[in-house]
C-alpha cells in the first residue's frame, strides 16, 4: 500500500469516528401514540327543520399530543377561508373508510374532547368509526381505533 493510500485510508477513518461520537449524543423524540378515540354520548339537535343526531367523540390521549401540533399554520394550505386553520386536520371515518365529517381549526389537544359527527333522524350511524389525524407540517397520519357509535 502507497503512503498516499495509507493517508486516505487514515483520513476516511478518522472522519468515519469523528461523526460516529458526532452523532452518539443525539436523541430524536419518541414517536407519538395514535389517538384512542371513544364515544362520550349521542344528542338530538335541530336544523333547518330537521332533525339529527350528534356523536360525541373524545381523544383518551390527547394529552400526549404537543400544542404546537394545533397551531395556527398560515403557511400551509387554507381550509376553505380559514386561512389560518391548524397545522393537524381531524377526519371521521366509518369503518369502511367513508369520511363523515372534519376539523380544521382544533386549536389545542384539550380540543380533542369535541369531536362529532351529525346524521339526520332515521339515518342508521356506522356500527364503528375512526379518526385521523394529519399532521400536514410532517406529512404524518395518525390513525385511532374503531370506536362504538352505540351507547
Amino acid at each position: 500500500m502507497s503512503t498516499q493510500s495509507r493517508i486516505r485510508s487514515l483520513f476516511l477513518l478518522a472522519s468515519l469516528l469523528a461523526f460516529l461520537f458526532a452523532t452518539h449524543g443525539v436523541v430524536s423524540a419518541p414517536p407519538l401514540p395514535n389517538p384512542v378515540l371513544y364515544l362520550t354520548g349521542v344528542e338530538a339537535f335541530q336544523q333547518g327543520g330537521k332533525q339529527f343526531f350528534r356523536y360525541k367523540f373524545d381523544v383518551f390521549n390527547k394529552d400526549q399530543y404537543p400544542a404546537e401540533m394545533f397551531a395556527a399554520a398560515p403557511n400551509l394550505p387554507p381550509c376553505g377561508a380559514n386561512t389560518k386553520s391548524s397545522r393537524t386536520w381531524i377526519d371521521i371515518f366509518d369503518s369502511r373508510g367513508k369520511r363523515l365529517y372534519g376539523f380544521c381549526a382544533i386549536s389545542k389537544p384539550a380540543d380533542l374532547n369535541q369531536l362529532w359527527f351529525g346524521l339526520e333522524e332515521g339515518v342508521v350511524p356506522p356500527s364503528y368509526v375512526y379518526i385521523e389525524m394529519n399532521d400536514r407540517q410532517t406529512n404524518t397520519k395518525y390513525k385511532s381505533n374503531l370506536a362504538d357509535t352505540s351507547e
